[in-house]
């Protein structure tokens, strides 16, 4: 696997747990400023990555 991959997946894995394990999230049924905050970070990781290849 490639380094920007892990990152990547990791970024994926953060977001999908945050969702999980939040308590804002799970009463509110939107996300909250952090899942908001994570999904950015994979969104620009994986923009990041299809403009590398």
């Amino acid at each position: 696997m490639q380094p920007s991959y892990d990152r990547l997946e990791q970024a994926r894995q953060d977001y999908e747990h945050h969702l999980r394990a939040c308590r804002q999230c799970d009463a509110d049924g939107a996300q909250c400023p952090v899942a908001k905050h994570l999904r950015r970070l994979y969104n620009n990781l994986a923009r990041t990555a299809r403009s590398a290849r």
